[in-house]
């Protein structure tokens, strides 16, 4: 089998992409994703983290609706362990695209380890839009490496401003985070069933909110794709 018969499955034209084509739009990504690391710095301050703690999150986690989840429940006084439970939830899906990109990227088995800290939403649409193998690395790598030092360095800069400004609450930048997670999620609502996750999940998590320990209303809106899936296939049962 030949790259382009394997690539057939992605491929977005009937020619070659220029690879500065590639890397113009990995960029793009990078850095339009990257900035909002700057709300997630503040947002981490603000709940409480320190400088080092927000910092090492960006680092080691860099993954942004985790980040956020886990420190929007950290503000809301949940505990650190149902805190860091939902953000488990929301980052499983990473693993999935590990999953597809290690079969469209192939990369050598000593790479992998590191190339898995790159593996999120950004990475993977940029790299499996592309037509070919080599088009597909050079999407994965200009984008997790702009995205990761740019993130990294306003995540910094959005950390050492909310110490500066004092209390985040009083400049209203305690909204910042769930903004940008909005703004991050909204554009992946594509189909119907998206829609209506989505909608459920935010039903019981705020539906729940009152009477729950801080972070565990996240856990239950978890239980929103699963029950749409499964009244969809018994509509669809009932429907034959």
């Amino acid at each position: 089998m030949t790259e382009e018969t394997a690539f057939a499955d992605i491929r977005a034209d009937d020619g070659d992409k220029p690879d500065a084509a590639v890397v113009r739009d990995a960029l793009g990504v990078g850095v339009a994703v990257g900035l909002s690391g700057f709300a997630f710095g503040v947002t981490s301050a603000g709940s409480g983290l320190t400088l080092p703690q927000t910092c090492l999150l960006s680092l080691l986690v860099f993954t942004g609706a985790s980040q956020f989840a886990l420190v929007g429940a950290l503000a809301g006084g949940g505990n650190p362990v149902t805190a860091a439970a939902g953000a488990l939830f929301l980052g499983v899906r990473n693993a999935f695209y590990g999953l597809r990109l290690s079969q469209v990227l192939a990369l050598p088995r000593a790479v992998r380890p590191f190339a898995a800290q790159w593996v999120i939403d950004e990475t993977a649409a940029v790299a499996l839009a592309q037509p070919t193998r080599r088009a597909a690395r050079i999407g994965f790598a200009v984008t997790g490496l702009s995205l990761y030092v740019l993130w990294n360095l306003t995540t910094l800069l959005g950390a050492l401003g909310a110490e500066a400004i004092g209390d985040t609450d009083a400049w209203g930048l305690d909204a910042a985070g769930p903004a940008v997670f909005l703004a991050l999620l909204a554009p992946m609502l594509r189909t119907g069933t998206e829609r209506t996750v989505a909608g459920l999940a935010v039903v019981l998590g705020l539906g729940l909110l009152p009477v729950l320990p801080a972070g565990v209303p996240v856990l239950v809106a978890a239980l929103a794709a699963p029950a749409v899936l499964w009244a969809r296939g018994r509509r669809g049962t009932g429907d034959r």
